[in-house]
């Protein structure tokens, strides 16, 4: 079973799990662990609003602690495992890793969005976000900029790939010779 505690001392470990490093990683546990708080605070792990009793974590919870649950979901984002590898990888089932899968995705995309680092959804709103970079760096507004390759619709030049060149009737012969 994967656990924090356990590879914590192997820096190059956690950086191939969550192309964090170990100070970034450490960084993001708490507000990370306070979205999460307050996420259990109103939901369920089945995403049904709560309405009886409050969310404690259980004895033998196969996420026990926050750094656990960030290892989790971030190793998710990063390996795009299958949910039943996933869940052998941190001792769970596959329907238990699929409850935590999406319970930490809200709370990450939460923890994100409280620390202004979601990703622009739009091309629109990721030039704003990099106008707002320039703007608060005066040296780097002092120098001429060089055009950004993000906003390039035109293309580059001619493609160097080589060209199939063939007849429409070679094509149609290739067609149906690859057809059987």
């Amino acid at each position: 079973m994967v656990r924090y505690q356990d590879i914590k001392t192997k820096a190059y470990r956690i950086l191939d799990l969550t192309s964090l490093t170990i100070d970034e990683f450490e960084q993001l546990v708490p507000p990370f662990e306070a979205a999460f708080v307050r996420h259990m605070r109103d939901w369920t792990m089945e995403g049904k609003p709560r309405t009886a009793r409050a969310y404690t974590p259980y004895a033998n919870s196969p996420l026990p602690t926050p750094e656990d649950r960030l290892l989790f979901i971030l190793s998710y984002l990063k390996v795009a495992a299958l949910r039943v590898v996933h869940g052998a990888m941190f001792g769970m089932s596959q329907s238990n890793a699929n409850k935590w899968i999406h319970v930490l995705l809200l709370v990450l995309h939460q923890t994100l969005i409280d620390l202004g680092d979601v990703p622009a959804r739009r091309l629109v709103a990721l030039q704003q976000r990099l106008a707002d970079l320039d703007s608060t760096a005066p040296e780097a507004a002092a120098a001429a900029p060089a055009p950004s390759p993000f906003f390039t619709t035109a293309p580059n030049g001619r493609s160097h790939a080589p060209k199939t060149r063939m007849s429409q009737a070679q094509l149609i012969a290739a067609r149906k010779g690859a057809i059987r």
